[in-house]
């Protein structure tokens, strides 16, 4: 097991190298702890006493507790420091310049979950375009990406289907960490804010999250698990159909399925596809979600291989046989998803009608994946000017 220190923890050893006498803001969640689970803002508090002066939280609010999209969280007052916490998440998803006239730099500690639509990554991107307007520094305490940071695989994001689940044209799992994201944004999708990273200590590009000796803190509800994060990349895209994507249940995204879905033919149409895992036929009953109190028939993904699993591929695979197999019963889940109020959800998912409809269509899967080679080959040509980690 790899000893990784965080943005955060490097941060700490000695803060005057990256901060003078500025007033402090923080983006944070739960999941912005040192490894003793202390959180950030007591951390920072503690070494910097006095100086922070505002919160920010993103998607799920300040306390995580917010379980599912477009499920707004509300300003308030941080119970331990007295401060005020702003969300990112409510009344606006872009920090506003009566939110950002209390600080001069914005500390962002976030952990990503290494897909493209986790939107945590575009909230920081909403903090860039604003510290860049109203003249304020940004530094991003980086994490690791929980899913490593070598393999990038997916589509890009056609203009058309730019949303909040994909503002840049990014494959669906992009192999960066946060910091390295940012880095990516600033310079070549040209923010231009006053910028710094402060670097991970230790890790490395091929480790998983449970290869380090981080805790784990679910970043949002439905990633309870690191397990859950490797599968999430393929497995969030059920959010724009009518097959529950495990919420309600204890492994979400792990667990998939309809009370339509008959696994034994749905298994035979694409046991061929399965590398890297095993697809475990299940039973399930969702409390809340997607057919709620329903049972619903579908499979938890056991992943075995990780090195030859590649998750939105299978997912899509899955995708397109349920399409066919079922077609009487499956449907695309209608609008709105994430803000966006006319636009189908599955196209902001996958960030492409076309290839949506190619899959529609029952195009071969191999010549859908070989239609967005080029656009993922020029990526990971761009990529490699902004990796921090070789």
């Amino acid at each position: 097991m790899a000893e990784v220190n965080t943005g955060l923890e490097h941060f700490l050893e000695q803060p005057s190298r990256w901060v003078g006498k500025e007033r402090l803001g923080l983006l944070c969640n739960p999941a912005s702890t040192g490894r003793d689970f202390r959180h950030a803002r007591v951390l920072i508090d503690r070494q910097l006493p006095g100086r922070l002066r505002a919160l920010f939280s993103p998607q799920h609010g300040f306390f995580a507790e917010k379980q599912d999209n477009m499920i707004e969280s509300a300003d308030t007052i941080d119970p331990l420091l007295g401060l005020p916490a702003f969300s990112l998440y409510g009344t606006t998803r872009e920090p506003t310049e009566e939110m950002l006239a209390h600080i001069d730099t914005l500390l962002v500690d976030l952990q990503d979950a290494g897909t493209r639509v986790y939107t945590f990554i575009y909230t920081l991107s909403y903090c860039m375009e604003a510290a860049a307007r109203f003249d304020k520094k940004i530094i991003v305490l980086d994490r690791p990406n929980p899913i490593n940071g070598i393999d990038i695989e997916g589509n890009c994001v056609d203009d058309d289907c730019r949303s909040f689940v994909g503002r840049y044209p990014i494959p669906m799992r992009h192999g960066l960490t946060i910091g390295e994201l940012a880095q990516l944004f600033n310079a070549h999708y040209g923010i231009g804010c006053d910028l710094q990273v402060v670097a991970l200590k230790g890790w490395q590009r091929a480790l998983y999250f449970d290869q380090t000796d981080l805790p784990w803190i679910p970043p949002s509800p439905n990633l309870p698990t690191p397990a859950a994060a490797v599968v999430y990349p393929g497995q969030v895209i059920w959010e724009g159909t009518n097959v529950s994507e495990g919420r309600g249940t204890t492994q979400p995204f792990e667990l998939f399925g309809a009370p339509y879905v008959d696994p034994q033919l749905l298994l035979e149409r694409v046991r061929a596809e399965i590398h890297g895992c095993v697809l475990r036929p299940v039973a399930f009953e969702p409390v809340a979600g997607k057919w709620q109190a329903n049972p619903c028939s579908g499979f938890q993904i056991h992943v075995t291989a990780r090195s030859e699993y590649r998750p939105y591929r299978l997912s899509l695979i899955l995708l397109q046989a349920i399409c066919d197999l079922f077609a009487d019963e499956f449907a695309w889940k209608p609008p709105p998803y994430e803000y966006a109020f006319e636009r189908q959800p599955i196209d902001l998912i996958i960030g492409s009608k076309r290839v949506r409809k190619r899959l529609e269509n029952q195009e071969h899967f191999e010549a859908i994946e070989a239609s967005w080679q080029k656009e993922l080959d020029s990526f990971r040509n761009l990529r490699e000017n902004h990796l921090l980690y070789r």
